[in-house]
């Protein structure tokens, strides 16, 4: 039945979901993990906002190189390569539990590490999937890629919230630890992708430079990524769910189930996307979503109910999962075969990395305004970023479709900015 759907007959589009989907687990388990252990050894909130910053400068630091090295290199092998970085972060995480450490230091150093890892994982997976996705398909691979992820994102966070509280983080790591070494097992049966012939001449730093200015001379892409970038910086919320949960007096089971709440939300919209038509009015959609977002935000951070605080983030992924899905499909659409790798690490940096920027600016912001007063900033910020982008980027409100848009060269005149 499943492989009725055109997309899910390529065989290694199904090898990197399961792949993905174990990774992810793996992962977010880790997450909710790592959160309340540093939480309960130091109920300090900046001190949860400094994991994400030890992960964000690692990875933004590494970013670019990657994406040269994704143009550059056998993809299948860069993919297997980060995941075993990961499997060892994830290791290590595990052992220093069994030793009983209270020292946050060597966590934090641990997080960095896993974000190198992220950093060549992030343009080596994702140029691997643009390469093997024709592109009239490829809005249902993104909607399928988001699934995964997105279910991953509810599991992972429940089963770890659920096995810490019951079994404490030693066995809630050893699992974890697990699952990310079974999702190797399916990266390795990935077949290879070489790079591009010509691709090898190009200089590091000319290379470098080449995936910068095609992002910032095209309006679309980069308004798409600017638009999520700014949502995800000050309107997430993760970083300090561990302080709702206390304050809804919920522990780390109802931590796990707040961390999951907004993926739910995102694979119900992922679904619905999967059996609908593509967006007639694309910019405007994108729009509305972000707005939807920020608003369910403000609304979280006056919420005093865990059912509700629980639907709020619910909806919030819903409506964040629609912005993922427009976004990628404009970047696939948008950019050139040879130019994949460059482009996902600015995207990477974009994207990525202001999930844990924005995990910083939570924590820093709750220490400083209060957890409530911080959120709610969020929220707003969230809603300005919307009415900046409308202003600024009038074409990407024009959009009608993405099938209009096609693969652009670098200093193209149709799509300059003029910054």
């Amino acid at each position: 039945m499943l492989l009725s759907t055109p997309v899910l007959r390529i065989r290694d589009f199904r090898f990197l979901i399961i792949n993905k989907f174990l990774l992810t687990f793996g992962l977010q388990m880790i997450g909710v993990i790592v959160g309340w252990q540093i939480y309960q050894l130091t109920h300090d909130p900046l001190s949860l906002g400094l994991i994400g910053f030890a992960e964000a400068i690692a990875f933004i630091s590494f970013a670019l190189w990657a994406g040269h090295i994704a143009d550059q290199t056998e993809k299948r092998f860069l993919i297997i390569f980060s995941e075993c970085v990961a499997f060892a972060c994830a290791a290590v995480l595990w052992g220093l539990t069994c030793e009983r450490n209270t020292h946050t230091l060597p966590i934090y150093g641990v997080i960095a590490l896993s974000g190198v890892a992220r950093a060549f994982l992030w343009s080596s997976s994702t140029s691997f999937a643009e390469l093997i996705v024709p592109k009239e398909i490829y809005s249902t691979a993104a909607a399928w890629n988001s699934s995964a992820w997105e279910i991953a994102s509810i599991l992972g966070p429940a089963t770890g919230g659920l096995v810490y509280g019951f079994w404490g983080p030693k066995m809630a790591y050893g699992i974890a630890t697990l699952i990310v070494g079974i999702s190797l097992v399916f990266a390795l049966r990935l077949g290879k992708r070489h790079p591009i012939r010509g691709q090898r001449d190009e200089k590091v730093f000319e290379s470098l430079m080449t995936g910068i200015r095609f992002v910032f001379s095209h309006q679309m892409i980069l308004a798409a990524l600017a638009l999520d970038m700014f949502a995800v910086l000050f309107g997430g919320v993760v970083a300090v769910l561990p302080i709702f949960a206390e304050i809804l007096r919920v522990g780390p089971a109802g931590l796990g189930f707040l961390r999951a709440s907004q993926s739910v939300g995102a694979i119900a919209m992922a679904i619905v996307q999967t059996r609908r038509a593509p967006f007639r009015n694309t910019g405007r959609t994108l729009l509305t979503a972000v707005t939807i977002f920020g608003l369910c935000i403000i609304a979280f951070g006056l919420s005093t109910n865990f059912y509700l605080s629980m639907a709020l983030l619910a909806l919030a992924g819903m409506a964040d999962n629609v912005s993922v899905i427009i976004r990628a499909s404009i970047l696939q659409a948008s950019t050139p075969n040879h130019m994949r790798g460059r482009v996902s690490a600015v995207n990477g940096i974009f994207i990525g990395s202001s999930n844990e920027i924005g995990m910083f600016e939570s924590g820093l912001a709750a220490k400083m305004m209060g957890i409530v007063p911080s959120v709610l900033f969020g929220g707003f910020m969230t809603l300005v970023t919307v009415a900046g982008i409308m202003g600024r980027f009038p074409r990407l409100r024009r959009l009608k479709s993405v099938a209009s848009l096609g693969p652009a060269s670098e200093g193209s005149d149709v799509e300059m900015t003029g910054i």
